[in-house]
Order: structure tokens, then C-alpha cells, then sequence
């Protein structure tokens, strides 16, 4: 542990807690690494001191405001520790505290660890025990915007607990849109707008909506995996019969089209058209054959040009299709004698 970060919030007259006589009814309770530990972690003398007392204090059962204070040198060395964090809500609700002051206290360490899971599994229980969710938004929305990282999983998870506990979905697709605008690969906005359409519900007006909007933003950039991912998962919500979703919506099957015969090869336009294809084969009873062919081509150069890390992949998704026909021929020709026979 260094004590440079440590200094900016310790000042320089830091007092020990060995030093300090309202302390001095407390016994530090050093830390047990055994006779003989395998790595010796050089802990500064600060960090020792304050957890030494934090031991002692967590032994103790001691649950009062002194205690509180504590947590939060603990917590200031080390936010990650789950078991300072689970003693401090013990203190909380044994001494009855503001936990409106806690939030604002949370609100600057999330400022200082948005990457900390912790400190946000924290945020969430005492957001419960007030149950008043009028923070979560904004201050995952800064999270989100100001530490520079938009898919911050941690953010984004809190985000999705808080509307869906409290049901803030209201303006929810407004601020995923306004993500979406300033970076189309943002994978975490397209998932969230996902996740408020299911909850929506997939009504065929929004997802005709939702097919345009989309094919729109792959105009934009065509390799975009994200919005080819949304593309799929908006088909798949189409209903009908399960073996023929993606090709539920032929503008959609149009467009891809469009787009490879203008020359464009993105792995996932390709991807997409494979999928389609092997639908349709599987699907159609009248040129499968046809169908199966191009499956055969886009597969062959997603496995030597565009997707080469995957090829055994898709060299199998080629074989797996033909087994499924060579099957199907075979039952069909069974049938056939069958026929005859009778």
C-alpha cells in the first residue's frame, strides 16, 4: 500500500490512532499471517495502525459513531474490503444515522472508485433502506460521462438495478440515444436500450421502429458489432416460428443484401447473412440447394479472409448445415419409398 494517495486525504497532522486518547481504551488487534507467510506485504505504518484498530473494534462488536469514523479511514485505505463495508451498514443501523449523509459521502467515493463493486453493492443497500431512488440516475450518469468511460459495467449495472426496482423508465431510450449519438460502438448503450425495450414490450410498431433506426445507424458504420447484435435481438423478438426470425422482416434481409453486393464485407454484415441463409435453406423446401451454396461461400471466407481466428468455427457451421440437409434429403427419399410402397 503507498502512502502517497494516503497523504492527500490524511493531512499532515494525522494522528495515530495509538496516539489518540479517546482510543486508548481499545487494543489493536494486529493481523495474523501465520509463522511463516508465504509474501509479506510491506503495509504502510498508517494502513496497520487503522486496521489494527478496525480488527479490534470488528472483535469487539463495538457499533457507535467513533466506530463509524473509523470505517471511513478503513475504507479511505482500502475500498475494496468487503468486511468493513458489511460493519459499517451494522453501524448505520444500529446508531439510527442520517443516511441521506451517507449517500452524499458514497456519491464522492464513487468519484474516486467508479470501478470499485463494492462501494456500489453499498450505494444499493442503503439506497433500499431510504427507498428513494431520486439520486441513482444522475449519479450514474456522471459516472458514465465525467470518469471518461461509458461502459463502465459497475455504472451501468447500478443504473439497470435502480429503474427496474423503482420503474424509472421514462426517459431512459432519450439518454441511450443521446450515448448511442456520440459513439455507435458504445455496446453498454445499445444494451441498455435493449434492456428498456423488453421491458417495454416488443409491440410490432417498435420493433419496426427499432429494425429502422438500426439499419440507419449500420448505414453509418457498417462494422459496427453492436448495432448488428441490436439488429439480431430485434428479430428474435419478432415471434412466428422460431427457425425463421431473422427473415421475418425481408426490408432487413434487403438491405444486408444491399450492402454486400455494394462491395461490403464487414464480418458481421456476413455473419448476419449466413444466419439468413441457413434459415431460408432450412426453412424452403424449393431451392435450399441454392440457399446452401452461398451459406458455403460466405463461410468459406469468413475461414480464410474476414474471420480467419475463427475459421474452425464457421468451417463447422458449414458442415452442420450439410448434415441437416443431407438428413432431411434422406427422410424425404424414405418417405418416397414408403409411398411407393403403399
Amino acid at each position: 500500500m503507498s502512502d502517497s494517495s494516503d497523504d492527500e486525504y490524511f493531512c499532515t497532522d494525522w494522528l495515530p490512532y495509538s496516539e489518540r486518547k479517546d482510543w486508548e481504551d481499545i487494543k489493536p488487534l494486529e493481523q495474523d499471517d501465520g509463522p511463516n507467510p508465504v509474501v509479506s506485504i510491506a503495509y504502510s505504518q498508517k494502513f496497520r495502525d487503522v486496521f489494527d484498530y478496525t480488527r479490534a473494534i470488528i472483535a469487539k462488536g463495538e457499533k457507535s459513531r467513533r466506530a463509524l469514523d473509523l470505517t471511513t479511514d478503513a475504507l479511505r485505505l482500502n475500498p475494496a474490503n468487503y468486511t468493513v463495508w458489511q460493519y459499517r451498514r451494522d453501524i448505520l443501523r444500529e446508531i439510527e444515522a442520517d443516511l441521506n449523509v451517507e449517500l452524499d459521502y458514497l456519491g464522492e467515493v464513487i468519484g474516486q472508485n467508479a470501478k470499485n463493486y463494492q462501494v456500489w453493492h453499498h450505494r444499493r443497500v442503503i439506497v433500499e433502506m431510504l427507498n428513494d431512488p431520486s439520486n441513482e440516475l444522475e449519479l450514474t450518469k456522471n459516472a458514465l460521462d465525467n470518469d471518461g468511460d461509458a461502459k463502465n459495467y459497475h455504472a451501468w449495472q447500478h443504473r439497470q438495478w435502480a429503474i427496474k426496482t423503482f420503474n424509472l423508465y421514462d426517459d431512459e431510450l432519450r439518454y441511450v440515444d443521446r450515448l448511442i449519438c456520440e459513439d455507435q460502438r458504445n455496446n453498454s448503450a445499445w444494451n441498455q436500450r435493449f434492456f428498456v425495450l423488453k421491458h417495454l414490450g416488443f409491440t410490432p410498431e417498435v420493433i419496426q421502429r427499432e429494425l429502422v433506426y438500426t439499419m440507419n445507424r449500420i448505414r453509418i458504420i457498417k462494422n459496427n458489432e453492436s448495432a448488428w447484435n441490436f439488429l439480431v435481438g430485434v428479430l428474435r423478438q419478432s415471434g412466428g416460428d422460431d427457425q425463421y426470425q431473422l427473415n421475418s422482416h425481408p426490408e432487413v434481409v434487403e438491405f444486408s443484401e444491399e450492402l454486400y453486393n455494394a462491395g461490403n464485407r464487414s464480418p458481421y454484415l456476413l455473419a448476419f447473412l449466413i444466419d439468413v441463409y441457413q434459415e431460408q435453406a432450412l426453412h424452403q423446401k424449393a431451392n435450399n440447394e441454392q440457399l446452401a451454396r452461398k451459406v458455403f461461400t460466405l463461410c468459406d471466407d469468413m475461414a480464410t479472409k474476414h474471420d480467419v481466428i475463427r475459421r474452425k468455427y464457421w468451417q463447422y457451421v458449414a458442415s452442420h448445415l450439410k448434415s441437416q440437409l443431407d438428413k432431411e434429403k434422406q427422410q424425404q427419399q424414405q418417405y418416397q419409398e414408403t409411398e411407393k410402397g403403399h
